[in-house]
């Protein structure tokens, strides 16, 4: 049934709010924010920040909350601010003693979180999540803040020390001597590598040049407006944008299409790249007139005019550090062999699992093979729970003869298949459903891969520079773990209602309260 009351609007200081009650302990913020140990949190960003030069910050609750707000809930930098205007949920998650509307920071500052949140301090975040929640003891070091000067050699080491201090203590991992020297193995170490896609524009060689052509340009116009040049070179613009879009504009192309409109457009970019070197040879200071962001952008397009030359040249589709985007030139095309995709386009991240908890521990552009990385996770492993893995769930790429000679050295099993011709051993019942559920076991990580990307964008990573899309990555999987900490706990309660004689191990900093609080 229809229904309509026909009204003027209120006035805004007419409507009224439900904020004169209190804030519902069920909340889903207000529980989160009682799981975190923000002071913790507040000492690792405080590695990124000096104590005594230049003018206060921003309070490191603020900036850490605002970073987990935006991951949860999915939003860009304005989004995520506005979402704090509006929200005293989300205001009490921060910090704040009064709901306010004015703005917590303003949405540029993310950019500069992210470059001060490096890959480094947000997987100390990482660990400290992790070691809280699988009960693990705190790894040694991790909360001592580091002198802020030092001399001699001491400052020389620590300007050489890798972010994530894994090669530092590398050679104590792997001395036989210590207190960890007899520790037993212990727990499951499931590993993967895959791609964060960046958010760029599917890569071809004509659109490549295309928009180099349009860029070199703009370029000429304004260097030809700053120097007042009565001569304007030839760029024939028109033409070759006709050219472009008879060939782009085809649902169809043929190979010989697709060429002949890449042989044109590497005839115009020439054209323009040599206009600009004329005019950097007649006019010496002209270089002063193009800011940074555009000298980078000539850097760029001469580069890929030389690779797409190349190529060209050659015949060919291949040649080392290939630009694919002009705007995020340190992006390198991955080839994955994937059935959907077959080459992606972003950094190549290595990830640990461990009982569902995620681990970045490479982030790189270039093309790596993934065996080379095991040693290093399985160390990492043992330097956050203090012994080895009993068992490493990997595929076969892992697995190479120097990896299995490491593994059996340390005592630690894997799910690969035995090298060699198939020795005739029989298994009883127990012993193959074991191995086959320990093989199986592998594909969490790649459920993980899936959430991260369908549920986080984590393929779809909308930073530009190197180093805030590192962040970006590293935030995504601080949020999951976060969240799957959230969860786990919810669930050892509901076992504990169903079972009252299950005991519960509470956390030292959670009290009694707080667990009621995350329980209703």
């Amino acid at each position: 049934m229809f229904s309509y009351k026909s009204h003027n609007q209120l006035s805004i200081f007419d409507f009224r709010t439900p904020f004169e009650q209190k804030l519902s302990p069920n909340n889903r913020w207000v529980k989160l924010s009682n799981l975190l140990d923000w002071d913790r949190l507040a000492s690792v960003y405080a590695r990124a920040m000096s104590s005594n030069q230049g003018t206060p910050g921003i309070d490191a609750r603020i900036v850490i909350g605002a970073l987990i707000i935006k991951h949860i809930e999915k939003k860009d930098d304005r989004g995520t601010i506005e979402a704090i205007q509006e929200n005293p949920y989300m205001q009490y998650f921060l910090g704040l003693d009064s709901f306010s509307t004015e703005p917590v920071f303003d949405p540029s500052l993310f950019v500069y979180i992210r470059k001060r949140l490096n890959n480094g301090l947000l997987d100390k975040m990482n660990q400290m999540i992790i070691a809280e929640a699988l009960k693990l003891e705190q790894p040694k070091g991790m909360l001592k803040k580091q002198p802020e000067k030092k001399t001699g050699k001491e400052n020389n080491q620590d300007n050489n020390a890798p972010e994530n201090e894994a090669d530092t203590t590398q050679k104590n991992n792997n001395s036989d001597t210590g207190p960890l020297a007899n520790m037993p193995n212990k727990g499951k170490l499931q590993m993967d590598a895959t791609v964060a896609d960046a958010y760029i524009q599917y890569p071809t060689d004509l659109n490549l040049l295309n928009e180099s052509r349009e860029k070199s340009e703009a370029i000429i116009d304004l260097l030809c407006t700053k120097l007042s040049l009565k001569k304007k070179p030839r760029t024939y613009r028109r033409v070759a944008r006709k050219a472009y879009l008879n060939i782009s504009k085809k649902k169809s192309k043929t190979k010989k299409e697709i060429r002949r409109g890449i042989k044109a457009q590497l005839g115009y970019l020439g054209r323009n790249l040599k206009s600009i070197d004329k005019i950097f040879e007649q006019n010496p200071f002209a270089e002063r007139f193009l800011n940074k962001s555009d000298y980078r952008y000539l850097l760029v397009i001469g580069t890929l005019y030389r690779q797409q030359l190349e190529m060209y040249t050659k015949g060919e589709h291949q040649i080392d550090n290939r630009i694919v985007s002009i705007h995020q030139p340190h992006i390198r095309p991955i080839v994955r062999g994937k059935e959907k995709y077959k080459t992606e386009f972003g950094p190549k991240i290595n990830v640990s699992l461990q009982n569902g908890y995620t681990r970045i521990n490479d982030i790189e552009y270039e093309a790596y093979n993934e065996s080379t990385r095991l040693i290093d996770q399985v160390e990492a492993f043992k330097k956050l729970n203090g012994c080895y893995p009993e068992l490493v769930q990997t595929d076969s790429i892992y697995l190479t003869k120097a990896n299995r000679a490491y593994l059996n050295e340390h005592n630690i099993r894997h799910t690969g298949k035995p090298l060699g011709r198939p020795v005739k051993k029989k298994l009883t019942p127990y012993q193959k459903r074991k191995q086959r559920k320990e093989r199986n076991e592998r594909n969490q990580i790649e459920g993980k891969f899936g959430q991260g990307k369908r549920a986080y964008g984590l393929n779809k990573i909308m930073a530009k520079l190197p180093e805030t899309q590192e962040s970006w990555i590293a935030s995504i999987l601080l949020v999951m773990n976060i969240l799957k900490w959230s969860k786990d706990i919810f669930v050892l309660i509901l076992k504990w209602l169903i079972n009252p004689q299950i005991k519960i191990r509470k956390h030292n900093r959670l009290t009694t309260a707080s667990y009621a609080i995350i329980l209703n």
